[in-house]
């Protein structure tokens, strides 16, 4: 296992991670510190657990609504797939009308060149 020094509102953490994760670690806690360091300037010194109190609601929000357009997005895709398969059978079903058709077709002129094949020998008789 791993081991970090990470500095947040000025103080080191040492923290324990898994191999390969350092760095994700080290840049969460620069996001975390950006966070405390942006209400610090809107608010002023409001006291460093009360910093760390509202940067931990901020980044909660902020996933939060992150969650909300991931679900707001799977939501639209299993729309669209919806609308891929519809489309798809849709296509075959076509495809299958048309290959009738043609079929019938191919049958009637079938049909049509036997008779005349018939009716063209007595004609010139």
């Amino acid at each position: 296992m791993a081991q970090v020094s990470v500095t947040i509102n000025g103080k080191i953490y040492r923290m324990a991670c898994d191999d390969g994760q350092e760095h994700h670690l080290e840049a969460l806690a620069r996001r975390v510190d950006g966070t405390i360091d942006q209400l610090r300037q809107a608010f002023g010194e409001i006291g460093d657990q009360r910093l760390t109190v509202m940067a931990a609601i901020t980044l909660s929000d902020e996933l939060a609504e992150a969650q909300r357009r991931i679900r707001r997005l799977e939501t639209e895709i299993a729309g669209v797939n919806d609308t891929k398969v519809a489309i798809a059978t849709r296509y075959e079903d076509a495809e299958t009308a048309v290959a009738r058709a043609v079929d019938s077709a191919a049958q009637r002129l079938e049909g049509l060149a036997q008779r005349l094949s018939l009716a063209v020998p007595r004609a010139l008789d």
